[in-house]
């Protein structure tokens, strides 16, 4: 998959991305601030910063950020939830492997959910670029836990029956080794963190269709795939939601 194609494809589930994907738990950002020493103030560069997401989390404990993201839908939409609220944001239209940052110029660079579309290698040059000589990488994404209930059993089954290149996206995210070696010696952490969302049906059907391995309204596999997925909701609510849960995994160290 080319990197074009990976920017893209988010492109028309920009709605969707922005109500119903997850956030990242508080805990995440005390380990880097506690056990990691890092400090608020430390510039960051929130890489493949989609709608903000990730962005929000630094902003909100007093990260100046620097918001690098190519999709501009979702960079335009990243802007008008964030820009009003938060006056140490800045917005650039720039890839993972060319940020278009100076050099040395950030303290952290952080990449959360998009990790897994980068060519790894290019960017462990262009992050080593632009961080500062004791600066840190940081990268963390939210991983669905695929059996820790019947719902996401079955929530599993129907990506599996009626996704489009669910297998192929799935097979991208990086493991803890993977991850060591992407490091080297220079990691310096991991950590794991519980996260959940407790969501209707309605939030149920967002979620899956913020996906970019969803069928979209014109596949012939959309509309089974809806009504496959409230048969799952009924199956499963409890009051009216259900968990949808994960592990954060977190990693961090230089780029030496």
């Amino acid at each position: 998959m080319s990197g074009s194609d990976a920017t893209e494809r988010f492109s028309n589930r920009v709605a969707d991305y922005v109500r119903y994907r997850p956030d990242y738990p508080p805990a995440l950002l005390n380990w880097v601030h506690g056990e990691m020493g890092v400090p608020t103030e430390t510039l960051v560069a929130d890489i493949g910063a989609g709608t903000g997401i990730s962005t929000r989390l630094f902003l909100a404990t007093g990260h100046p950020v620097i918001a690098v993201e190519p999709n501009g839908p979702m960079r335009e939409a990243a802007g008008k939830l964030l820009s009003k609220e938060y006056l140490r944001l800045k917005l650039v239209d720039g890839t993972a492997e060319a940020t278009t940052l100076a050099d040395h110029s950030v303290g952290l660079v952080a990449a959360a959910q998009a990790f897994h579309w980068f060519d790894t290698d290019a960017v462990r040059a262009e992050w080593k670029r632009i961080l500062h000589k004791e600066g840190l990488a940081l990268v963390f994404w939210n991983s669905r836990l695929l059996d820790a209930s019947p719902f996401l059993v079955g929530y599993e089954q129907l990506l599996l029956e009626f996704g489009t290149d669910y297998t192929q996206v799935a097979e991208r995210y990086q493991d803890d080794d993977a991850m060591r070696a992407w490091f080297g010696p220079g990691l310096r952490g991991i950590a794991q963190f519980p996260n959940a969302q407790y969501m209707d049906a309605d939030g149920l059907r967002g979620r899956l269709l913020s996906s970019s391995y969803a069928p979209p309204p014109d596949h012939p596999r959309h509309a089974p795939m809806l009504e496959a997925l409230q048969q799952l909701f009924d199956a499963h609510a409890v009051d009216g939601k259900i968990a949808f849960e994960y592990q954060t995994r977190a990693f961090i160290g230089t780029l030496d």
